[in-house]
């Protein structure tokens, strides 16, 4: 009995984008969906680049949980899976200018600009509590 790639892709990824999804973000998997969704888009936005490596798991996932329970929040939750969803994510990154890309990340838009951004190397060194208190901040900043 033989299982392809795919199939074991997919059965091992769906708990990390279950993290996401259940506390309310939007999966974007192609770049049509992230270009109706971030194209133009008012208000504000997160975006956040989902992966498979330990500081997604351990960092950034229950960072941006924690986050969200905050009272002020963004208006728009979507994300996209770096080595997944690979046309989807390298369209997300066009947004992310001037940041080279990073997995996992994270972005703050309002009206469509780039207003706050977290990069792979501001994750792994910090804990899920401090990731948390970032983006509390940068929401009690950008989302009021």
């Amino acid at each position: 009995m033989s299982m392809s790639f795919e199939s074991y892709m997919k059965d091992m990824v769906q708990p990390m984008r279950d993290d996401l999804t259940r506390i309310g973000v939007t999966e974007l998997r192609t770049p049509e969906e992230v270009v109706e969704n971030l194209e133009g888009s008012k208000g504000t936005t997160l975006v956040i680049v989902n992966s498979v490596c330990g500081c997604a798991a351990g960092q950034c996932r229950p960072g941006v949980a924690k986050a969200l329970q905050n009272e002020v929040k963004p208006d728009q939750l979507f994300t996209v899976f770096a080595g997944q969803d690979k046309e989807a994510t390298a369209k997300a990154r066009e947004y992310l200018a001037p940041y080279p890309p990073s997995s996992p990340s994270i972005a703050l838009f309002k009206d469509g600009q780039l207003v706050h951004f977290i990069q792979r190397h501001q994750i792994e060194d910090r804990s899920a509590d401090m990731i948390a208190a970032d983006l509390v901040g940068a929401f009690e900043n950008y989302c009021k």
